[in-house]
C-alpha cells in the first residue's frame, strides 16, 4: 500500500484553476520530486497535501486514511510534516532548542503542566533534549547545538529546519526547497542528509528547483504545468519525456540536464 496518495487533486481560487486534478502515490522510503516550471503549481499542491491551503476537489490519504483538509496540526499528528524555509526558525534560540521546540506536537504534558513544571513536563522535556541532540549529531550538527540559529550559515540553517522536522516524528516528511541557495558543497552535503532522514525509514516529498539535485536524489518524479501532472517516472525518463522538453524550453532545459 503506498504511504501517501494523492486522488484527483484541485485547488481553484475563484477562476484561477492552480491545480486541476493531480494525482500520484508515494511508497514507503521513497524519495518523490515535484518539479516544474515557475507557476506551475507546485507551491500549492504541497499547502494541499499538508493540508495548509482547503482543496476544491480531490483528496489526500496517508496510509489509506483521508486527512484532505484536516487542521495542520492534526495532519502533522498523524504523520506527515512539513518543513518551512528559514523564516521559521527561532533565530535567537540555539539550534538544541529549536530542535526541542519541534518535539513539543509529540508531548504528553498539557500547556498548563509545562508552565508549573509538572513532572510529566520535566520528563517530556528530559526525552526532547535527548532526542534533539540525537538528530543535530545524526545530521552533522553536533558542534553547532548551543550556536544562536541566526549565527548559522545558510547550509546549516536548512539542515536545521530539517532537524525541526524529524523532531515531530513524521511518516512522510514535505521538503520545501530544501537546496536552494546552496554553493555545490552544501548541496552535496544536503543531499546526504535527505539519504539519512530516508535511512531513518521516513518516505520523503521535496519540491525543489535544483534540477542536478534533484535527478541525483529522486527515487521518482512528478513534473507539473499549468497546475496539471504532464509527467510521472524516474529521473531517466524525465529526461527524456518530450512533454518535459517542452514545458521547460530554453535555458531550462540545461538545468534538466537535456
Amino acid at each position: 500500500m503506498p504511504i501517501l496518495e494523492v486522488r484527483k487533486l484541485s485547488k481553484r481560487f475563484g477562476g484561477l484553476t492552480a491545480v486541476n486534478d493531480v494525482s500520484f502515490a508515494v511508497e514507503p522510503g521513497e524519495i518523490l520530486s515535484i518539479i516544474g516550471p515557475n507557476g506551475a503549481g507546485k507551491s500549492t499542491l504541497f499547502k494541499l497535501v499538508g493540508s495548509f491551503l482547503r482543496a476544491t476537489a480531490g483528496e489526500v490519504l496517508l496510509e489509506g486514511e483521508n486527512i484532505t483538509s484536516q487542521a495542520p496540526h492534526v495532519v502533522a499528528r498523524k504523520g506527515v510534516v512539513r518543513t518551512f524555509q528559514e523564516t521559521t526558525i527561532f533565530k535567537e534560540m540555539s539550534a538544541l532548542d529549536n530542535v526541542v521546540v519541534g518535539h513539543h506536537l509529540r508531548s504528553r504534558a498539557s500547556l498548563g503542566g509545562f508552565y508549573f513544571a509538572s513532572r510529566q513536563a520535566r520528563a517530556d522535556e528530559a526525552a526532547f533534549r535527548a532526542s534533539a541532540e540525537e538528530i543535530l549529531d545524526y545530521l552533522g550538527l553536533a558542534r553547532v547545538r548551543h550556536e544562536k540559529a541566526r549565527n548559522l550559515p545558510h547550509g546549516y540553517l536548512r539542515a536545521l529546519g530539517m532537524a525541526v522536522g524529524l523532531a515531530a516524528q513524521p511518516k512522510v516528511l514535505l521538503l520545501d526547497e530544501p537546496f536552494a541557495g546552496m554553493n555545490h558543497e552544501e548541496t552535496r552535503q544536503a543531499v546526504q542528509q535527505v539519504y539519512g532522514i530516508r535511512d531513518r525509514g521516513v518516505t520523503v516529498l521535496l519540491v525543489e528547483h535544483d534540477m542536478p539535485a534533484v535527478m541525483t536524489i529522486s527515487d521518482r518524479i512528478v513534473v507539473l504545468n499549468f497546475g496539471e501532472k504532464i509527467a510521472e517516472g524516474s529521473p531517466e525518463e524525465i529526461q527524456n519525456s518530450e512533454r518535459v522538453i517542452e514545458a521547460y524550453l530554453g535555458r531550462e532545459d540545461e538545468a534538466i540536464g537535456i
